[in-house]
């Protein structure tokens, strides 16, 4: 019986993985919010900070980015917080629905082009190129900080 139970719980997990696209090798070249860009197409460097505030609230600065269609970006990305945080970029109903993931799988780990997750003090980057116009998000999806108010709103405006 004992058997039984751990291989149903794996089972479940390999499913939910699979079936949510977002996580290792998930992903194909173009994403409803673009894809991966090359480094040495980037037009402009984004700085993000996140972090915590004093009154509990959890925060990327800025909380919305604007770019333009084709530009290719990159987000030079930092946690100033105590926690770890991650940022991902990806379209409202993706990430709500990655969100709802994250909740059940809180340990699940990311190797997405789209995403980077960042224990505190450190640094890293995402190179994107964004290859549709319209609003897209960007959210830390750790349990409890999209709700804490670590989300934003990305715009990208035809040329």
């Amino acid at each position: 019986m004992k058997t039984q139970i751990i291989a149903f719980t794996l089972s479940l997990f390999a499913s939910a993985a699979l079936a949510s696209g977002t996580h290792q090798g998930g992903h194909h070249d173009e994403m409803v919010v673009g894809k991966p860009g090359k480094a040495a197409k980037v037009t402009e460097t984004i700085k993000i900070t996140m972090k915590e505030t004093d009154d509990g609230k959890m925060v990327f600065e800025p909380s919305a980015i604007k770019v333009r269609k084709g530009q290719t970006v990159r987000l030079s990305i930092h946690n100033i917080g105590e926690l770890d945080h991650e940022f991902v970029l990806d379209g409202h109903k993706e990430i709500i629905e990655h969100k709802a993931l994250m909740e059940k799988f809180p340990e699940m780990e990311h190797d997405d082009p789209n995403a980077i997750r960042l224990a505190a003090g450190k640094s890293g980057e995402i190179i994107w190129q964004f290859s549709k116009d319209g609003t897209f998000k960007f959210a830390c999806l750790v349990p409890g900080h999209y709700d804490a108010g670590m989300h934003g709103d990305v715009t990208v405006a035809k040329k």
